[in-house]
């Protein structure tokens, strides 16, 4: 590896544990996802070039993976089995905000419709970016805006629930067994396992969902290997936002002004109608508004549980919400574009008499 690379990389890894570290000083949520991110932003729209090291983004997620799998105990996992409707009701609402807003930020970042609908889309960022490049779309626009979506939610939404006074309202935890070296040694292989299982399946997200799904199956079943250290989870955040915050480029402040602006206008029109639709959940099935803030939240699914995680918030619950919203958003997208691809085309070829 050349030493400008490892000299970026370096720069990065300094940049995020710096800036995690004073965040958790300061006593701010999700320190070690909000810190990273804030300042590897900070750093690249100031014109740094900073890089995530290699697999990091991959480690990480499998880290996550296996820390939330282990709240699932057979108890937990019955309780958000019997919770099923809400779960589907919860990300199909989201799904169909991230339709309403694209309508939006197509007419007011006056961008094709290819290119607003794949930008909106919540869930899957990278999947997103692939369609995108199948529909003839422009992926550049359409990876900076889910960039920009998951950089306001992470550091919005965290901070919002903290002054609800919500968080530390979970009563859930992981599976209380000792740490064990060897044991989690043993769970971490199989969960790489599962990850390059579900690689090979060409299925999306593949160091998430296979060590996630892997560990849920075990704790589930009753079977326990080991706890994880929290200093391990930490550093996993660390290398989710380092992975996100290294895409940022300060061209992108440059050359697309509009659609930054346009996309940080409909990232807002998601949270508004996202908090209502998580209100209106709250009240009908009786859930703590928080639980369901974060259930509805349009970020990702490794960002929105380990906020969930760290701020002790209906940790299952919101992990087996965006589980379902992934589905939903992988299965759905797709179609869901050409459907309304082809109306498109019916109305601009009838005769406007």
């Amino acid at each position: 590896m050349e030493r400008k690379r490892l000299a970026a990389i370096a720069g990065a890894l300094a940049v995020c544990v710096l800036s995690g570290a004073l965040c958790a000083w300061l006593r701010l949520p999700l320190p070690w996802m909000v810190g990273p991110l804030a300042g590897m932003a900070l750093f690249q729209f100031g014109g740094a070039s900073l890089e995530a090291p290699p697999f990091g983004k991959e480690a990480g997620q499998l880290t996550i993976g296996i820390a939330l799998g282990l709240y699932f105990t057979p108890a937990v996992a019955r309780e958000v089995l019997a919770n099923g409707p809400s779960l589907l009701v919860a990300a199909t609402g989201v799904f169909l905000i991230g339709v309403a807003a694209s309508t939006f930020l197509e007419r007011v970042a006056r961008v094709d419709h290819a290119t607003a609908f794949f930008s909106s889309a919540i869930g899957g960022a990278a999947e997103m970016v692939t369609l995108a490049d199948r529909h003839q779309a422009l992926v550049d626009r359409v990876a900076l805006a889910h960039s920009l979506r998951l950089l306001v939610v992470v550091t919005s939404v965290p901070i919002a629930i903290t002054m609800l006074g919500q968080s530390g309202t979970d009563d859930y935890r992981p599976v209380l067994v000792p740490l064990d070296p060897a044991k989690l040694a043993l769970l971490a292989s199989l969960a790489l396992v599962a990850a390059l299982a579900w690689s090979r399946s060409r299925l999306p997200n593949p160091f998430m969902m296979g060590p996630l799904l892997l560990s849920i199956a075990l704790t589930a079943s009753g079977l326990v290997f080991s706890s994880i250290p929290s200093w391990l989870t930490n550093a996993a955040q660390v290398l989710l936002a380092c992975n996100l915050g290294a895409r940022f480029q300060q061209s992108f402040l440059r050359e697309a002004p509009r659609f930054v602006a346009a996309v940080l206008a409909s990232v807002v029109l998601m949270l508004t109608l996202a908090t209502l639709l998580a209100f209106g959940l709250a009240w009908s099935v009786g859930h703590l508004p928080a639980t369901l803030l974060l259930a509805c939240a349009p970020g990702g699914i490794a960002e929105m549980a380990i906020t969930a995680k760290v701020l002790r918030v209906g940790v299952a619950f919101v992990t087996a919400a965006h589980v379902t919203r992934f589905v939903i958003v992988m299965l759905f997208t797709e179609p869901a574009y050409r459907l309304l691809a082809k109306r498109r085309a019916r109305r601009q070829e009838s005769p406007p008499w």
